[in-house]
């Protein structure tokens, strides 16, 4: 009996960035309907202006009410927004901010209703989609309020060559310091290596911790967040949970001598230390994956690239590989349910 297809519903993102085009160059590939059925949230009368504007003729979607009616073998759209929506390509809009949210609701309502298996988010603005109704600084608090985690998740940004993951996300950079403490530290080490054990099937995952302050701190002489906070966080994490993780490493120094290859995973203490290094090395097919929900969600490592929308510049290889990761990840997890729910299975040899 073959496998059944995994639901992955895709939320539209801005409407006005790059996010239609990234969506249609990767469903245009055949093979994706023989992976996984998708189901975009968002607008029919949108998808065409963007497949237009981008002189795209051979492609179209299978338009459609409920997830439940999704076809197998087509690419698969439910309109969320109303007709009269109007996109003015390369312009962040408050309309635009709208309906990016409308579609994330519709999106994440059926995620809890298991009526689609995955999520993969197009690139949002976080300025235009900011309200009362949404007063988070991204996708990952959104989705994290929504499944009760409250903050207890873990932005992991995924590439061929490095996974780093970070302790603090999008918070100004001069709150950081306040809010690392060591239970924190020590929440995401354990969910880092949760991560690499169910999610990417790696036993006995090899975990890295920077520093927060220049030099890891320099024994106390240039910051005490290393002795007082990270260092304890470590070594509870080791002698109570038996994780592999070493550290603090001054960050210039472990990434400017390739130090990140000796480990499968990398935590860093605030968003650029993490995203910088990882954009340089992968931003053309970088993926973002919020670790630790229950649920499998995934987003292209860029944003909305509103310089290039509309002009058919945009590589739709982060979002491909955003696609191939949520559905990759669904797989393992389900793998590792079958062999942890029967103590007396022996487990199969997995992918180091």
């Amino acid at each position: 009996m073959s496998e059944k297809k995994i639901k992955v519903g895709i939320t539209q993102g801005d409407i006005n960035g790059i996010g239609y085009e990234v969506i249609i160059k990767t469903l245009l590939d055949p093979r994706i309907n023989e992976l996984c059925i998708p189901i975009i949230y968002g607008s029919p009368k949108v998808a065409a202006y963007h497949r237009k504007a981008l002189n795209i003729s051979n492609f179209s979607m299978n338009h459609i009410k409920s997830a439940v009616e999704a076809n197998p073998k087509r690419a698969n759209i439910i309109n969320c927004i109303k007709d009269d929506i109007r996109v003015d390509l390369g312009k962040p809009t408050r309309e635009s901010g709208e309906a990016a949210l409308i579609s994330l609701k519709h999106a994440i309502a059926d995620l809890q209703d298991n009526l689609i298996d995955v999520l993969v988010t197009a690139p949002i603005n976080k300025s235009t989609i900011h309200s009362e109704e949404f007063p988070f600084p991204g996708h990952t608090e959104y989705i994290e309020e929504s499944f009760g985690e409250k903050g207890d998740s873990l932005m992991l940004m995924v590439g061929e060559n490095l996974r780093i993951g970070v302790v603090t996300g999008h918070i100004p950079l001069a709150e950081v310091p306040a809010a690392i403490d060591k239970e924190r530290v020590y929440s995401k080490i354990r969910i880092m290596e949760k991560t690499m054990v169910q999610d990417f099937r790696i036993r006995g995952p090899k975990i890295a911790m920077l520093g927060l302050n220049p030099h890891a701190g320099e024994e106390g002489l240039l910051g005490k967040e290393e002795e007082e906070i990270i260092i304890p966080a470590i070594k509870k994490a080791r002698e109570e949970d038996n994780i592999l993780v070493f550290g603090p490493y001054p960050a210039d120094g472990f990434f400017g001598a390739g130090d990140y290859k000796n480990f499968d995973a990398v935590l860093a203490m605030y968003h650029d230390q993490g995203l910088a290094p990882f954009k340089a090395m992968h931003f053309e097919e970088g993926v973002n994956f919020t670790a630790g929900l229950p649920v499998v969600r995934t987003s292209p490592a860029h944003g909305t690239a509103y310089h290039l929308a509309g002009k058919g510049e945009a590589s739709p290889e982060p979002f491909r590989q955003a696609l191939y990761l949520a559905v990759d990840i669904y797989r393992n997890r389900k793998f590792y349910r079958e062999i942890t729910s029967d103590p007396l299975q022996a487990r199969p040899e997995t992918k180091e």
